[in-house]
């Protein structure tokens, strides 16, 4: 048997305050979540061939063949939502503070088994 070892570079990132904000306002929270993922994080990753490993709650893990990929998609992504922030009057809790990601990135080795 062989070991098959590949590169991976692995984005974290999780909605900064999500406690808070669910406690304030569960349904507001939830809907600009779900709004985020939507209409900037899952095309973003899309776009730099990224695949999503797990969500939980306000966090999400998303693979990645290369780091340049990976640091490309994180910085789009916090880009969008500035720019998504910049063109809306917060009304709520939810709507202002849910709304900013928070991303950090690492990357490991994943070793995985083949037969020779």
């Amino acid at each position: 048997m062989t070991a098959t070892r590949r590169r991976a570079a692995i984005l974290a990132a999780d909605v900064v305050g999500y406690s808070r904000l669910i406690g304030v306002d569960e349904e507001g929270t939830l809907g600009a979540l779900r709004a985020i993922r939507a209409d900037v994080v899952d095309p973003t990753v899309a776009a730099h061939h990224g695949r999503l490993v797990k969500t939980t709650g306000d966090g999400l893990l998303v693979e990645f063949g290369s780091v340049v990929d990976a640091l490309r998609c994180a910085s789009e992504a916090q880009a969008g939502m500035a720019q998504r922030n910049a063109l809306r009057r917060p009304t709520s809790a939810s709507s202002t503070a849910s709304e900013f990601i928070r991303a950090t990135l690492w990357s490991r080795t994943a070793t995985s088994s083949a037969t020779a």
